[in-house]
């Protein structure tokens, strides 16, 4: 086993120097022997990274760095947390596809089964999922063992001549101290490796290690946070190096932000515009002498627009619209409704009073390009100055190179950044 220690030794060491990003999350995984019987290639569980010898022994040093490049990036996406009630295998290759291309856009070289297709570019493992076939049965490059079909129930082991397929699950006799989990005596607590660094070729037992449990619900939550921490510790390390750019970084950017729900954003902004205030002005002498406050209203303008673009989905529109419809009567606001692709949809502008229920009309057609000129064009022409603009958005089209004299909000679905204005994630 020396001589593949000392190839997992000196890929991670490259990695580290070459690509510290990824050389910082790999150093957080003990690199530990498995049972070939589980693992045909390599593993993880969110704490270790298990690999076959004989399959480790056929790589390449540059191999060798993806694939353990594939499990630490598996953990900080935090795949191990994000399954929900997905099917695991469609899962576990969504994950895949969405990993292995942006390896090898950081020019790390894959091994011959690594999954990639050029379409799922770019994309996250949920964007992926429902692309995906029903019935694929495409095999990952390793096995992700953190979870299980009841997210993290227990499965009787796989019947003899399908080892190491997926959904298998621990041996019986597999205990939790043979995972490189918690509590192991040579593990180091700060950096989630061994005391000495070097790759842990057996289990405590002396044998190559079993298939380690699922996580429980607890455990999924605890390493969530965990590996965010890293992650984001990581990242900005490589940054302030200039050694993390690319599709890349625009990921790990994107799963660092702060995930707050869009609907408690917008609330917050709608209510900040409306014109609900108290005063202290003196009544008239007939209500008496003491001067109590009184609430005074006036009406909010409001400018809906809505990207009916191909890439914005009908029950995603009709639920912005429903949101909008519930925060209208709350800050009393008068509503002009716009529709635009890459061109204002006929009909507009819809007006809706704060009385009256905001609905979409039917007649709206779209499907075209992306340019959002042309609502902030119409506003303009009209001479309107809203209290706050709200466009419901992928993000990808054409904008004013000048941000207008009002607020603006984009409630944006995607990844795609904005030049101006105030950004809320449609999560």
């Amino acid at each position: 086993m020396s001589d593949i220690e000392t190839k997992l030794a000196a890929a991670r060491t490259r990695l580290i120097l070459d690509k510290p990003f990824l050389g910082a999350l790999v150093l957080r995984l003990p690199m530990i022997a498995a049972d070939e019987g589980w693992c045909p290639t390599t593993a993880t569980d969110a704490r270790s990274f298990y690999y076959n010898a004989e399959y480790i022994r056929a790589l390449s040093l540059d191999q060798t760095q993806f694939v353990l490049a594939h499990e630490a990036l598996h953990c900080a996406l935090s795949h191990f947390a994000r399954r929900q009630h997905r099917i695991q295998h469609r899962w576990d290759l969504a994950c895949d596809f969405a990993v292995n291309p942006l390896l090898a856009d950081d020019g790390l070289r894959p091994p011959p089964n690594a999954v990639m297709v050029s379409q799922y570019q770019g994309m996250t493992a949920e964007e992926i999922y429902p692309l995906l076939d029903e019935n694929d049965q495409t095999e990952t490059l390793d096995r992700h063992v953190y979870d299980s079909e009841q997210q993290g129930g227990s499965q009787a082991p796989p019947p003899p001549g399908d080892k190491g397929k997926r959904g298998g699950h621990a041996d019986e006799g597999g205990d939790q101290e043979s995972t490189g989990g918690p509590g192991r005596p040579d593990q180091d607590p700060q950096s989630g490796g061994s005391a000495s660094g070097q790759p842990q070729a057996q289990n405590a037992a002396g044998n190559a290690a079993s298939r380690p449990p699922p996580l429980t619900p607890d455990e999924r939550e605890t390493l969530a946070v965990q590996w965010q921490q890293r992650t984001a510790g990581a990242a900005q390390q490589a940054l302030q190096a200039g050694k993390l750019g690319g599709a890349l970084a625009r990921m790990i950017d994107h799963l660092l932000q702060p995930q707050l729900p869009w609907r408690m954003l917008l609330a917050r902004y709608m209510s900040g515009v409306a014109r609900d205030d108290f005063t202290y002005m003196r009544p008239s002498r007939r209500e008496g002498t003491a001067l109590l406050p009184s609430l005074r209203s006036a009406q909010v303008d409001l400018v809906v627009a809505i990207d009916t673009s191909g890439s914005v989905k009908d029950n995603e529109i009709q639920e912005f619209i429903t949101e909008i419809e519930a925060l209208k009567g709350q800050a009393r606001a008068r509503v002009t409704l716009l529709a635009c692709d890459a061109q204002l949809a006929q009909g507009v502008p819809w007006v809706f009073e704060p009385w009256e229920e905001l609905r979409l009309p039917a007649s709206i057609k779209g499907g075209g390009g992306t340019d959002f000129r042309p609502v902030f064009d119409w506003v303009e022409r009209n001479g309107l100055r809203p209290d706050l603009l709200v466009y419901f958005t992928d993000a990808e089209g054409d904008l004013p190179e000048c941000e207008p004299g009002y607020p603006v909000i984009w409630l944006v679905k995607g990844k795609q950044k904005v030049p101006w204005g105030q950004r809320v994630q449609l999560n």
